[in-house]
């Protein structure tokens, strides 16, 4: 019904030009996850969680990583069975069919592609704030798109080109750079914390849920505790891209394991901690909408050189989050390439670098142009629709995996795999439909016209549909 299925021999065996080299251990990993999940969401998107929910944002925050906590341990599972690239994509080809795997591709080249563009534009806020501050004035024509009265956002283009550049040059060392990135950015999220925590007034707190729990449409925006938590989403995601990686990786089955759940649990500390130091020194409302609010709440409490090391630590530290998802979708695009789904031109490496140089330098001149154009907010609540129907097929495929392929090994067995399944496929239906109607409306006319490319193009040139033939 839903076109063929790929065997796990199938999706181990490859071309030598086609096979991707295994470079990275577990301390990449975790790093990797770190570096994506602890970036623009918690350096950025506080003041827009804020915005919707009051000081309640912290409720916002707990709520999406408990979603994520449950996709967490299903792809933790799923991709220590089936160690290839692609994450949810390869795992829906094994479990549910290629038309399925295409559009849960499909959502992830808008999830990897948006949430890059998202970081982009972050990274952007904080180099103005932070060249402002120091009292130097730029033309604001390049520093925003024509959403904001600019004309270009010059720096999220040059950064998303920088990272590329660092992509291109390859696979290991990209994510040895990370590593050193992730380092600082955790030292300026302690630094946010020891500096601000002792302005922490509990009368900020009040009123606690102003626009209460559920998500309403007000304005043509939607507010309340659901309402932040479908765009501070945002913040948590980006272990899935540990699970892209899998084939890079030495030895699949440990150091998956160890860099899923370890990020996860990292960065939910991390990010508990932030948010209340956040919305504890500053009432939420001087929070609201801000481009770097942590920043600004170190300013507002008459700590100016705090605020300028952090935000200069931001400016270092956030293209790390571009580097590991503009990597994750360019193993998207290179998968869906090897499959013939996409033209498989794409799916050639580098034999310097054992990377896909072609499809990377065409993912970061994609999302350079889209993180020229559009504003913040736009870009992260579209990236988190694409991320959620993702995580919602991968709930989906441990349960389906579980009941038809019992006898696989798994390295990591999910605890009460029917309950995290279904919790993380309605935790996920219920945040997705918490995004503004405008954006759900995008999303639909984004994967109709994915299908319209997949059936006049990818089921008629895919290997496995050729196989099926040929059988």
């Amino acid at each position: 019904m839903f076109g063929p299925r790929k065997s796990l021999d199938d999706i181990r065996s490859h071309e030598a030009s086609q096979s991707l080299a295994k470079t990275l251990s577990w301390p990449h990993l975790i790093a990797l996850g770190v570096g994506a999940i602890v970036g623009t969401g918690i350096y950025t998107l506080t003041g827009v969680g804020a915005e919707r929910a009051g000081p309640a944002v912290i409720l916002a925050f707990a709520i999406a990583g408990m979603v994520c906590a449950c996709a967490a341990l299903a792809y933790t599972e799923l991709a220590t069975m089936i160690p290839a690239a692609g994450s949810a994509y390869t795992f829906s080809y094994v479990a549910l069919g290629e038309t399925i795997a295409w559009i849960v591709g499909w959502s992830l080249i808008l999830e990897y592609s948006l949430a890059c563009s998202t970081v982009a534009v972050g990274w952007s806020g904080y180099l103005v704030g932070w060249i402002q501050s120091a009292g130097v004035t730029l033309p604001q024509a390049l520093l925003s798109g024509p959403h904001d009265g600019g004309i270009v956002n010059l720096p999220a283009v040059l950064v998303s080109l920088a990272v590329m550049g660092m992509l291109v040059a390859g696979t290991r060392e990209s994510a040895t750079l990370n590593i050193i990135l992730v380092i600082i950015k955790l030292l300026a999220l302690g630094a946010f914390i020891a500096f601000a925590l002792p302005a922490f007034d509990p009368d900020n707190l009040q009123p606690f849920m102003p626009y209460g729990f559920g998500s309403v449409e007000s304005g043509g925006e939607k507010r309340g505790v659901m309402a932040a938590a479908a765009i501070v989403f945002f913040a948590f995601y980006g272990f899935d891209a540990v699970a892209t990686s899998a084939e890079e990786a030495k030895n699949p089955k440990r150091d998956l394991t160890i860099g899923i759940i370890g990020s996860m649990l990292v960065c939910t500390f991390i990010y508990m901690g932030v948010a209340i130091t956040a919305v504890g020194a500053l009432p939420f409302q001087q929070l609201a909408n801000s481009a770097e609010p942590l920043a600004l709440v170190l300013r507002a409490l008459d700590q100016p050189v705090a605020a300028h090391l952090v935000a200069l630590a931001a400016i270092i530290a956030l293209p790390s989050v571009i580097l590991v998802m503009m990597y994750g979708q360019s193993r998207i695009f290179f998968v869906m390439a090897r499959d013939g789904l996409l033209p498989k031109r794409l799916a050639t490496v580098s034999p310097r670098t054992g990377a896909p140089t072609l499809i990377t330098i065409l993912t970061g001149l994609s999302i350079a142009a889209v993180a020229g154009i559009f504003r913040l907010d736009e870009i992260a609540e579209l990236a988190n629709a694409g991320t959620l129907l993702a995580f919602i097929a991968v709930g989906v495929c441990l349960m389906v995996l579980r009941r038809t392929a019992p006898q696989i090994e798994r390295l990591f067995r999910c605890p009460a795999p029917y309950v995290v399944g279904t919790a993380a496929v309605l935790g996920c239906v219920y945040l997705l439909i918490s995004l503004p109607s405008s954006t759900i409306v995008r999303f639909v006319i984004w994967n109709i016209a994915g299908l319209a490319i997949y059936f006049a193009y990818g089921r008629w040139r895919s290997a496995a549909q050729r196989a099926t033939v040929a059988a």
